[in-house]
C-alpha cells in the first residue's frame, strides 16, 4: 500500500493542538508560572476558546494500552521513511487524543473500535493487537483495510480502520513534519528574480532588456 500517497488526498479539517504563554492575572506578581500560561490572552484567539483547550489538553480520554494501540496502528498507515518521519514522531497519537475530546462523536467508535479489535485478536491469536506478530496483524488490518473487499462481518472493524486512517492523515499532514512532507511553503517572503526565460522566450522577448 502507497500510503504516503494515497493519504494526502484525504481531505479532513485540521485543528492547532499548540500549547500558549502568557502573563499573569490582575493583581498578582509578575511571575511567569504553568497556571498563567493556561490562562493567558492569545492573539487571534478568545479567552473562552483558550480556557477550553486547555481544558481539553489537560484532560485524558483513551488509557494506556489504548494509546499504545493508536500508536501502532498510526505507525502502519505512515511509518517512517526516507523522507520524513512516522505519524507517532509527528505526534499524531496525541493528535487523536485531542480530536476525540473536541468532538465527542468519535469518543465511543474510537473505543468500541479499538476494542473490537483486540477481541478479534484475542479470539484469532490469542493475544491483544499490539502482542500480535508482524505477520498477525497484517492478516487482521488486511481485513479492514481495503472496504470494498472486506467481508460484511468485519463492517465494524473497517468503519474503525476509516475513522482512524483519516485522523493519522489529518494530523500528520497538518504537523508540521508533515507539511515539510508535502513541500508546503506557506506564506513565506521571496525574492523576485524576474520573468522566466521561458516565459520571455514564448512571447519573443527574450533579447528585450528593462
Amino acid at each position: 500500500m502507497n500510503r504516503r500517497d494515497s493519504l494526502k488526498a484525504i481531505g479532513l479539517g485540521t485543528l492547532s493542538t499548540s500549547l500558549f504563554l502568557g502573563g499573569c492575572k490582575p493583581g498578582d506578581k509578575k511571575v511567569e508560572t504553568a497556571a498563567d500560561a493556561k490562562t493567558a490572552a492569545v492573539p487571534g484567539r478568545q479567552p473562552y476558546e483558550v480556557e477550553r483547550e486547555n481544558k481539553l489538553l489537560a484532560e485524558k480520554y483513551f488509557d494506556e494500552h489504548e494509546m499504545a494501540t493508536i500508536t501502532m496502528l498510526a505507525d502502519i498507515i505512515i511509518p517512517k521513511d526516507a523522507h520524513s518521519g512516522s505519524a507517532s514522531d509527528a505526534k499524531v497519537p496525541e493528535f487523536i487524543e485531542f480530536i476525540v475530546k473536541d468532538i465527542p462523536s468519535h469518543k465511543l467508535p474510537m473505543r468500541g473500535g479499538l476494542k473490537w479489535l483486540d477481541i478479534q485478536c484475542l479470539n484469532r491469536y490469542g493475544n491483544t493487537f499490539i502482542k500480535c506478530n508482524s505477520t498477525q496483524k497484517t492478516q487482521i488490518l488486511d481485513e479492514i483495510a481495503y472496504p470494498a473487499k472486506a467481508k460484511p462481518e468485519m463492517a465494524q472493524g473497517v468503519a474503525f480502520f476509516n475513522r482512524l486512517r483519516d485522523l493519522t492523515a489529518s494530523g500528520f499532514w497538518s504537523s508540521e513534519m508533515g507539511t515539510k512532507d508535502i513541500g508546503y511553503a506557506g506564506n513565506t517572503p521571496n525574492k523576485w528574480q524576474g520573468v522566466p526565460a521561458d516565459v520571455l522566450k514564448q512571447y519573443g522577448m527574450e533579447n528585450v532588456k528593462v
